[in-house]
């Protein structure tokens, strides 16, 4: 389900608010990587399942993710960028397609762990931001990014379903919310 709203205006002006909000560019960029990494873990899920359900799960989401990344693209200069974007590329396919491969419950639990983090790392920055003018413009397009990775989450989790989950997948699921915490700090930086 693709709900992002057309109240969620790309055209943005971020340059005052570089200036002042101290870490905004690297949270901008984390995310501009993090929804790049996004879009390349629903292709690495098309290229391992040939599962219908799965199918149609990861082209609904590539759909959102892809929009996401459009918005922030509108924002970020070419140079604003993560100069690791190839690396995050290919890790995102390997993200999707490895699980892909293992089956159902591996992609779920993947796109429920890394929308947990997802979730968390945009609440991290939408606290930082005002509600009005091009602040407020900054919050509700995060918010409408957050709420629909939120979506996203909760549609793997059901998916899951409660059926225990065996420690294989607790611990990919575990390596998948670190390399995402890990890949977002070397994003906001480099």
């Amino acid at each position: 389900m693709n709900v992002m709203t057309a109240s969620a205006d790309p055209r943005i002006d971020i340059a005052p608010l570089l200036a002042r909000i101290a870490g905004l560019l690297g949270d901008l960029r984390s995310d501009h990587a993090g929804e790049t990494g996004a879009v390349m873990i629903y292709r690495g899920i098309l290229a391992g399942s040939a599962d219908p359900a799965i199918r149609a799960f990861a082209t609904e989401h590539l759909a959102t993710e892809a929009g996401h990344l459009r918005l922030l693209e509108a924002m970020l200069a070419p140079g604003q960028r993560s100069i690791l974007l190839p690396i995050w590329r290919v890790a995102g396919f390997l993200t999707g397609w490895l699980p892909a491969i293992a089956g159902p419950r591996a992609v779920y639990a993947t796109i429920e762990a890394v929308e947990t983090f997802v979730d968390h790392h945009y609440e991290e920055q939408i606290v930082k931001l005002g509600r009005t003018g091009e602040e407020g413009a900054l919050r509700r397009l995060l918010e409408t990014c957050q709420g629909e990775e939120v979506h996203h989450r909760d549609e793997a989790a059901a998916a899951l379903g409660t059926a225990p989950r065996g420690a294989l997948l607790r611990a990919w699921a575990f390596v998948v919310g670190s390399g995402s915490a890990a890949a977002v700090a070397a994003a906001r930086r480099i």
